[in-house]
């Protein structure tokens, strides 16, 4: 199928997930919130090591936007459908995470950075919840050059439909630039998430800029909340919130915009025309879930891996709960060797 080879393209930052199930007094330590992903600050620093000697750790190829690219791959099928770009460093991590990706099927085209080490994301699990906390390292190293080498740059003339985690904009918005006006001016869909509370918060300039450019905008419950709250919309109702992401000012008309908003174990919301329809999640039993973490790429990676094949919008939605629902019981993203997806 070699009309679908790069079809779908994600940039990011590729962290490696520290994974462990810590206790409340670990969490209130270092002052973290379940349910949130923030940037790791200097009283956060000393947890990675402290994770690793008190508790027991698992290592996962992570990074938002680099999870929901794996997990499109694999529910795709079609090897090379998909590629990625972020910056990881020369050191084992690095390495691991290319072995990873590339066995996982995904063309990926790291920038390395020579100081730097591979970036990491503590994830602390609490009853199956989870918080991230992102020491970015490398991720943070990536720059425009890098997109613009013609072997890179390649990729996303290759590519019909784009991907970008909106923790891509604190690192190159200049990228993120670049990717979008080109999707503007070939008539290519491109999609970006809003990520987590913080980006909304305190990127919000360039997380504007982006916006009108955005073709499908992905988000969970909460961040729609700060969204709204931060643009004074006064009002926490997300269909609401929904519906008024889907009519802001856009940059092309060639496509409208979709609002799609997760809720955990409520319905999906999806906005578009001012209009909102809602879509149930597949049921999990309270014992079956193993942790939450990955479960919102997982969601757009199944969801995008139809929207590439060109299927109706409850299609995708299907297979983005299809995904979530088998991430989450599972520690990390991780999934089976096939999908049993139909």
């Amino acid at each position: 199928m070699a009309d679908y080879e790069g079809v779908l393209l994600g940039m990011g930052n590729p962290l490696l997930d520290i994974s462990a199930v810590v206790d409340e007094d670990f969490l209130t330590k270092y002052d973290i919130k379940l349910n949130n992903a923030i940037l790791a600050e200097d009283k956060h620093l000393p947890m990675y090591e402290e994770m690793s000697s008190k508790y027991t750790v698992e290592y996962i190829a992570g990074g938002a936007t680099q999870n929901s690219i794996r997990v499109a791959q694999w529910m795709l099928q079609i090897p090379g459908a998909t590629s990625y770009m972020g910056c990881v460093g020369k050191d084992k991590y690095g390495e691991e995470m290319t072995k990873n990706s590339k066995s996982a099927g995904v063309n990926v085209h790291y920038y390395e950075d020579e100081t730097a080490p591979t970036g990491t994301c503590a994830v602390c699990v609490v009853g199956g919840e989870r918080s991230l906390i992102a020491n970015l390292s490398a991720a943070n190293c990536y720059k425009s050059e890098h997109l613009k080498r013609p072997e890179n740059w390649a990729l996303v003339e290759k590519a019909k439909y784009i991907y970008i985690a909106g923790f891509f904009l604190t690192v190159s918005p200049e990228s993120i630039q670049l990717v979008a006006e080109h999707a503007a001016a070939t008539n290519k869909v491109f999609t970006m998430n809003l990520s987590a509370p913080f980006i909304c918060e305190f990127f919000k300039d360039v997380q504007e800029k982006a916006l009108p450019y955005v073709d499908y905008v992905f988000g969970n419950e909460t961040e729609a909340i700060t969204f709204s709250k931060v643009h004074g919309w006064e009002t926490d109702n997300v269909e609401e919130i929904a519906i008024k992401i889907s009519q802001l000012p856009k940059a092309s008309g060639t496509h409208k915009r979709i609002t799609v908003i997760t809720q955990g174990a409520d319905p999906v919301v999806v906005a578009q025309d001012g209009k909102v329809t809602t879509y149930p999640v597949i049921f999990l039993p309270k014992e079956k879930l193993v942790d939450t973490n990955g479960a919102g790429d997982a969601f757009v990676g199944g969801f995008l891996s139809q929207l590439v094949l060109e299927k109706p919008i409850e299609e995708c939605v299907r297979a983005g709960c299809y995904a979530s629902n088998v991430i989450i019981q599972r520690s990390g993203c991780t999934y089976p060797e096939k999908p049993a997806y139909n």
